[in-house]
C-alpha cells in the first residue's frame, strides 16, 4: 500500500471522525440511562481508544523527531554517507511535516475504522 500524504490522512479523518461522533451521540441518546451490554461496551472503547491513540500518537511523533536528530547529526559528521532529508533550507518543513504524518496515523487508523465498522452496525 502506498504511503498516504498528511493531507490525505487529515481529509480521510475529517469525513470519518463526524461519522463516528454522529453514531455514538445517536447511540447515547437511545441507550438513555440505562445502557444495555453492547452499549456499555461501545462506551468503554470510545474512552480507552482515545487514550490509547494519544498515547500512540506522542510516541511516534517522538520517534520521527528522534530518528531526524540522528539523521542530521549523522550528515554533519558524515556529509557524503548520511541522509540530508533535514538538512538545508527546507529541512525543518519536511520535519514539521514528518512528525506531523507520524502523530496523526494512529488517530486516523481508529477514525476510519470505527467509521467503518459503526455504519455497519444497528443503533439498537
Amino acid at each position: 500500500m502506498a504511503r498516504k500524504t498528511l493531507p490525505t490522512l487529515m481529509t480521510e479523518t475529517a469525513v470519518a471522525a463526524p461519522q463516528v461522533v454522529a453514531h455514538r451521540l445517536m447511540r447515547m441518546a437511545l441507550a438513555g440511562f440505562t445502557p444495555s451490554a453492547r452499549d456499555q461496551k461501545e462506551f468503554y472503547r470510545m474512552g480507552a481508544e482515545k487514550v490509547q491513540a494519544f498515547q500512540e500518537s506522542w510516541m511516534a511523533m517522538g520517534m520521527q523527531v528522534m530518528q531526524a536528530n540522528q539523521q542530521l547529526m549523522l550528515s554533519m559528521l558524515f556529509p557524503f554517507a548520511g541522509s540530508r532529508r533535514y538538512a538545508g533550507k527546507k529541512g525543518a518543513e519536511r520535519l514539521a511535516t514528518d512528525v506531523m504524518t507520524s502523530g496523526m496515523k494512529p488517530v486516523h487508523k481508529r477514525a476510519v475504522a470505527n467509521a467503518r465498522r459503526l455504519g455497519h452496525t444497528r443503533l439498537k
